[in-house]
Formats: C-alpha cells, sequence, structure tokens
C-alpha cells in the first residue's frame, strides 16, 4: 500500500470528527483539500523539487494523531525556560498542534491585537479569518499543503491592525511531547494591516524521545508599509521530520525578515514562497544549519518579483558534518514590467568530512529589463591556510575549525533585528560546533 492510502483512509473514516474538533472556517477547506491530496498525493523523487528527500519514506510509519484533542499532560510554562538575557516576549505555546489555552501571557498587547489560538480567533472574527486563512497555501498545487488543511485542527494567529506597532516581539513554543510516535499538523497564520509592525520568533522543541513527524504551513500577509520579522529556530530531536511551507504576500513599501535557523534536527524540508506584490516591497530571506550524524535539510526557495522596485536579498549556508545531507534550491522570478528589480542570492556551504554531501540549484529567471540581479554558490572545505595560520599563532586545530565555523554562518545570524535574540543565537551556534547540547538555562526539554 503507498503511503497516501492511510491518510486517505484516515480523513475518510474519520472526517467528521475532524470537523467536530475543529471550526468553521478550517473546515469549509478540508473537502477540497482532500480532493486535492486523492489527486497529488505525496510530492515523488522523480520531481525535480523533491529529488533529494523521499516524502513517501517519511510518511508510510504509522503516527498516531490526536483527533479527538485530548488534553497533553504537559505544563509548558513548567519544562521550558527562555535565558535570552533583555528579552522580554509574549510567550504562547503550540503542544503538538494544539494550541495552550490554559494560561495566557500577562504583557498587555496593544489595543487590536491578537495573538492566540486558531479556533478562537475564527470563532471571533470569521469574516477576516473567511479572507485569509488558506488564501496562499493552495492546496491544489502541493499535496503536503493538502494534506496540512485537510487535517489540520487548530494552530496560533497573529493579527496587528492598521497602524498598530507591536514593542515586545511575539514568542511562539511548539512543544512535541507523547509516549507514543505522533504526528501534528500545525498552521500559523500572520497579518499585518497598513503600516503595522511586529516581529515573532518560533521555537521547535520535541521533549520525549519517540519518534515525531510534523505538518506545518505558515502564511504571512504584510499589507503597505507594514514591517515584520520572522525567526525560526529548530532545536527539536535527531528523530523528528519536519515538513514546513510558509508563503509570505507583500504589498507596496512592506519590510519582511525571514530567518530560519537550524541547530538539532532529524529531516526537515523547509519551503519558502514569497511574492512581492507592490512597488518598493523588500525582503531579506535567510537560512543557516549545523548538521551531523544523519541529520538531513532541504530548502526549497521560490520569490516571485510582480512589482517593480522591489529588492530581495537571499542567504543560506550550511555546515555539514559525518554523513549529513543538505540541499538548496533557489528559485528567483522576476516578472516582465518589475523593472529596476535588485534580486540578489548566495548559497553557501562547508563539507567537514568527505562522507557529508550538500547538492545546490540557485536559478535566476528574468523577464524585466533596467534589473540587478545574481545568484552564486559554493561548497567547499575550511580553509587550510587559515586553520594552519591560527595554529601558528597557538590555537588548538579544533579550536581553530569551530572558530572558522562560528565565523562563517555568523553573517546569516547578523540579519536578526532583535539584538538580544541575535547575541543569544550566536552563543547557541558556538555551543553547537563545540559539540555541546545547545539548551536554555533549566529547560527540561533539552536532557
Amino acid at each position: 500500500m503507498k503511503a497516501e492510502q492511510q491518510y486517505i483512509d484516515l480523513f475518510s473514516q474519520n472526517e467528521d470528527l475532524i470537523c467536530r474538533k475543529s471550526v468553521q472556517g478550517m473546515n469549509a477547506l478540508r473537502a477540497s483539500a482532500f480532493a486535492d491530496f486523492e489527486r497529488l498525493g505525496f510530492p515523488s523523487l522523480k520531481g525535480e523539487d523533491y529529488k533529494y528527500t523521499d516524502v513517501e519514506k517519511a510518511f508510510s510509519p504509522d503516527y498516531g494523531l490526536n483527533l479527538q484533542r485530548l488534553d497533553i499532560p504537559v505544563n509548558p510554562y513548567d519544562v521550558f525556560r527562555c535565558d535570552v538575557p533583555n528579552l522580554s516576549t509574549s510567550l504562547y505555546f503550540v503542544v503538538n498542534d494544539t494550541f495552550y489555552n490554559k494560561a495566557l501571557p500577562k504583557a498587555h498587547l496593544p489595543e487590536g491585537v491578537y495573538a492566540g489560538g486558531m479556533q478562537d480567533f475564527m470563532q471571533r472574527y470569521p469574516e477576516v479569518a473567511a479572507r485569509y486563512y488558506g488564501k496562499l497555501a493552495a492546496t491544489s498545487a502541493d499535496g503536503l499543503i493538502a494534506l496540512n488543511t485537510m487535517l489540520a485542527q487548530d494552530g496560533f494567529v497573529l493579527y496587528v491592525p492598521k497602524g498598530t506597532v507591536v514593542e515586545r516581539p511575539i514568542q511562539l513554543v511548539n512543544i512535541f511531547r507523547s509516549d507514543i510516535d505522533l504526528m501534528a499538523n500545525r498552521r500559523v497564520l500572520v497579518i499585518l494591516e497598513q503600516n503595522a509592525e511586529a516581529k515573532m520568533l518560533v521555537c521547535d522543541h520535541s521533549i520525549d524521545d519517540v519518534k515525531f513527524l510534523a505538518t506545518q504551513v505558515i502564511e504571512i500577509f504584510a499589507a503597505e508599509n507594514a514591517h515584520f520579522d520572522y525567526y525560526d529556530l529548530e532545536e527539536s530531536s535527531v528523530s523528528t521530520t519536519r515538513f514546513s511551507s510558509l508563503h509570505a504576500r507583500q504589498a507596496a513599501g512592506s519590510q519582511v525578515v525571514i530567518n530560519g535557523i537550524t541547530l538539532t534536527n532529524g529531516l526537515t524540508r523547509n519551503n519558502y514562497y514569497v511574492s512581492l506584490e507592490g512597488e518598493g516591497a523588500d525582503l531579506s530571506l535567510c537560512g543557516m544549519s549545523v548538521l551531523d550524524k544523519e541529520q538531513q535539510l532541504d530548502t526549497f526557495t521560490l520569490v516571485n518579483h510582480l512589482a517593480p522596485r522591489c529588492t530581495c536579498n537571499e542567504l543560506f549556508k550550511n555546515v555539514l558534518n559525518d554523513h549529513a545531507v543538505g540541499a538548496f534550491s533557489g528559485r528567483i522570478y522576476v516578472e516582465e514590467g518589475a523593472d529596476k528589480t535588485e534580486a540578489y542570492q548566495t548559497n553557501s556551504n562547508l563539507c567537514a568530512t568527505r562522507e557529508a554531501r550538500m547538492y545546490s540549484k540557485p536559478q535566476l529567471e528574468i523577464y524585466a529589463d533596467d534589473v540587478k540581479c545574481s545568484h552564486g554558490m559554493t561548497t567547499g572545505q575550511l580553509d587550510e591556510n587559515a586553520l594552519f595560520y591560527m595554529q601558528s599563532r597557538g590555537i588548538p586545530r579544533d579550536e581553530a575549525r569551530m572558530l572558522l565555523s562560528v565565523a562563517f554562518t555568523s553573517d546569516v545570524i547578523e540579519h536578526v533585528r532583535v539584538e538580544a535574540l541575535k547575541d543569544r543565537l550566536h552563543k547557541l551556534v558556538e555551543k553547537r560546533f563545540r559539540g555541546e547540547l545547545a539548551k536554555c538555562a533549566d529547560c527540561r526539554i533539552c536532557k
């Protein structure tokens, strides 16, 4: 039996239960998503976009799902302690794929701002939810998005009304907790109206040693002159598999920063789809990873320049050790009429062992005049001359390798626009290169 069939059977047999334990706004898209999944199935290794990630193999095991929305015996405020100095955030939790609403941040958000569970948001603001939910992440083109849309029952929403500035960063912690192998289907919806500003940090953690599988769909709407930063920090476990698709739409004059950092994982596939639809929109799209053992990270990006005078800076770096595998496929598309576009794409990688593998495919597709665009890729090893020079100054070889690796990845972290978080990430990356477990103080998640 192909892997798709068990999910087709699962939904067919439990559609009523899934809908009863969710809300109308999410249920409205399930039938069409199911039809799309039946038609598309999982992406194939034979296709160009997933040739290095065996999706069917990842979904073949029999994972449990919490379709009944049973309470998970964990208080995330007890097990998670963030020790980023001077980082004052409004802290929210999603346990597996359910928003944790038993205790909410005491910090007051500006009037009109909503940060919280998707079910509650759709019940309180059904018209707003209907206007945005599922409008970027099309189920008709990707079987993984269709699967997530037909199974997701809850999620997280950040809504910032016109002209509102949220000074305190929003921090969302995704916690995997289970006694059995578990699959979770998460949704994140971010809506920033005209001239709104906000920053959001999302952290992934796995508590238990069982196998976890996550599908995740993020939709980001940045209206005219909105400013939004989205930081994704993955510190899960080697037994965690994650398929994430981020979709963003930017209007005129908007500024968006997207930065994904993977320090601990099993298998991760990150998709980024961004459309610059208004004149003068600006995007900074970055990512980095530190991979060893059998870890794997596959990154796919598609940035569509659909309006004049938009800018995009894309930077992805990976450091691979042992038998780790990395892949990067990045495409920048400049539509006819999108004159004065400035788009730059860079992918740089370090393979610390002969067994590590990195596959890279940068792409440019330009149909406009008067543009400044470039793309490039480098994959290699640490500079032996630099290592020799540092050793000649009394620095042990292992320490020299660590320092050079940290320096190699530092420019990705420099794109973080929250100073306290930037400093903490530099320290976490250094600890990771030293082989230490990157954990927050008194955090029971990172054992």
